[in-house]
């Protein structure tokens, strides 16, 4: 870790009752929570998720042409008050695509960074409503390097994990988080600061959000998992010293985001149908949705990877059917293909972060792998009309979706061997 000359001194969480659509409301009760409770100086106070607008599916867009307002005015506030601000807002980047819920870290000279959540609560339909996030890095600023996190994220700790290694020494959590599962809340705050040493500043509403109940308890918690402080279920703003001296104190011995050793072992990816199938029938048992691609990957170039991650962000799991050498020479692909072999093809895929699971198939095409595995999501290129799909039809009939996935122009695996040919012959 590499903290800057300055570190925050002091964090703090403002707590509140959010009204859903009630923008004003929802500003004047941050307003006097900081007349009433004014910080210190340099103080770095966090948010509720949707901390001005609160959810209301039906006002989503009306909330995302509200963001820059709101910013600007925590900007005011920021100044005004000699502190730093952060909390989520909707975030809409692209006018036809669904917007994100995005963290916003603002200081007295403006806007520092954003984090979009990664992770959506589709318990709450929220799927249905944002876009997740497609990666998260530290936020740095003049007074240290802080990572953000929104609500359900706090369940994924490779997250924070992440976030750690990159050098973030706080991390901020913006909730909105039910009191049904209070101790939920209470025990991953303390565990992502245990786990990471660092700094967790979780602000969560309180209160009612529409029908729901807040848990409130916001919490500031040390590397230690020690809680420097800890509201109730009233309103107000918790504010707690921070200590650089402790965040390193405590990394001085031992420091596990700081330890990544790879210990996988990727050719254990690449198994056969039979093998396969009661390890989807495991994953598929805690709920994940499985896709499914398909090709000859002989070469793997640029293409071939954007295409795989986009297969598998549909997803919570990528299977790839592989075609065997036999299978290709089937495709009519030209003389000297595949130039790689199937097993060499096969290890090339299965160290690809995004890739599963790959399965080797002999037939023309994988029809029979599909109808076997019957993925929830089926993935081909835009190039193939959708009746033209293999096993398009069983997968749909099944209840599943097909996706068709726009390619890198100018990427293939034949223009790639004629750039080799053109060189040599040169």
């Amino acid at each position: 870790m590499q903290p800057g000359s300055k570190f925050f001194p002091a964090a703090a969480c403002a707590q509140f009752q959010i009204e859903p659509g009630n923008i004003k409301g929802n500003i004047t009760s941050l307003k006097h929570l900081l007349e009433q409770q004014a910080p210190a100086q340099d103080t770095l106070l966090v948010l509720p998720e949707m901390w001005a607008t609160g959810f209301s599916y039906p006002d989503t867009e009306s909330f995302a042409a509200a963001t820059p307002h709101v910013l600007e005015l925590m900007g005011k506030l920021a100044a005004q008050h000699g502190i730093f601000l952060a909390g989520s807002l909707t975030n809409k980047k692209v006018a036809a695509d669904l917007p994100f819920n995005t963290l916003y870290l603002v200081g007295p000279q403006g806007l520092l960074g954003q984090a979009d959540k990664q992770y959506l609560f589709s318990h709450w339909q929220e799927d249905q409503h944002y876009q997740p996030g497609k990666g998260s890095s530290p936020i740095d600023s003049q007074m240290g390097s802080v990572g953000g996190m929104v609500c359900y994220d706090l369940r994924f700790p490779e997250l924070a994990r992440s976030l750690a290694f990159g050098g973030c020494q706080i991390l901020l959590i913006s909730a909105q988080w039910p009191m049904s599962r209070l101790l939920h809340w209470q025990t991953l705050v303390r565990a992502r600061a245990i786990e990471n040493q660092v700094f967790v500043v979780a602000s969560n509403a309180c209160g009612t959000s529409g029908k729901m109940q807040m848990a409130g308890h916001s919490l500031i918690v040390a590397p230690d998992g020690s809680i420097l402080a800890e509201a109730e279920g009233e309103e107000g703003i918790v504010t707690a010293r921070l200590d650089l001296q402790m965040l390193k104190e405590q990394r001085r011995l031992f420091c596990p985001p700081g330890e990544r050793p790879w210990r996988f072992h990727d050719t254990a990816k690449i198994s056969t149908l039979e093998e396969l199938l009661p390890r989807l029938a495991a994953v598929r048992r805690q709920g994940s949705r499985i896709a499914f691609t398909n090709g000859c990957f002989d070469l793997l170039h640029a293409g071939h990877v954007s295409y795989l991650e986009e297969a598998r962000r549909g997803a919570d799991c990528l299977v790839v059917g592989l075609n065997s050498d036999s299978s290709v020479r089937l495709q009519n692909k030209g003389d000297g293909r595949p130039v790689n072999t199937e097993t060499d093809r096969a290890r090339v895929l299965a160290a690809l972060g995004c890739v599963d699971f790959v399965v080797l198939f002999d037939d023309p095409t994988p029809l029979a792998l599909i109808k076997a595995i019957l993925p929830e999501v089926l993935v081909k290129g835009a190039d193939w009309p959708e009746e033209q799909i293999a096993g398009a039809a069983e997968v749909k009939a099944a209840g599943g979706e097909v996706r068709r996935i726009e390619l890198t122009p100018g990427r293939s695996t034949s223009a790639l061997i004629a750039t080799i040919k053109n060189r040599v012959a040169r």
